[in-house]
């Protein structure tokens, strides 16, 4: 009995991620090995990233209420505890996002607090 192989499941599966990987630089893109490689070790990166990302704009949103609050005369750590001890419970996005396109509402924070 001659060996039996799903030839077209293969090259839809080649085909798929040979599709996934366009435009992507030399072999990475062309080459079936070196295409599957390149994409998988992607979704590794993608996956670390998502993780990082949410870092990076935690990070940024405290740099952001910091140079606001201080510019009010007040420092970060300062802020978030008399905050915190006040009871207000606004998250650090939000009051970035009030620091950068509402100071008059954050500058009414930084009073109520003090």
């Amino acid at each position: 009995m001659p060996r039996s192989v799903n030839n077209v499941a293969s090259r839809a599966k080649r085909k798929r991620i040979l599709k996934l990987t366009r435009g992507y630089f030399g072999a990475r893109k062309n080459v079936w090995t070196v295409a599957k490689n390149t994409w998988e070790k992607g979704l590794t990166y993608a996956y670390r990233d998502r993780r990082t990302k949410k870092r990076n704009f935690r990070a940024l949103w405290i740099q952001r209420i910091n140079a606001a609050a201080r510019m009010e005369g007040i420092s970060y750590s300062k802020l978030m505890g008399a905050l915190s001890k006040a009871g207000i419970e606004i998250n650090r996005k939000v009051l970035a996002d009030l620091a950068l396109n509402n100071p008059a509402a954050f500058k009414a924070i930084v009073e109520k607090v003090k």
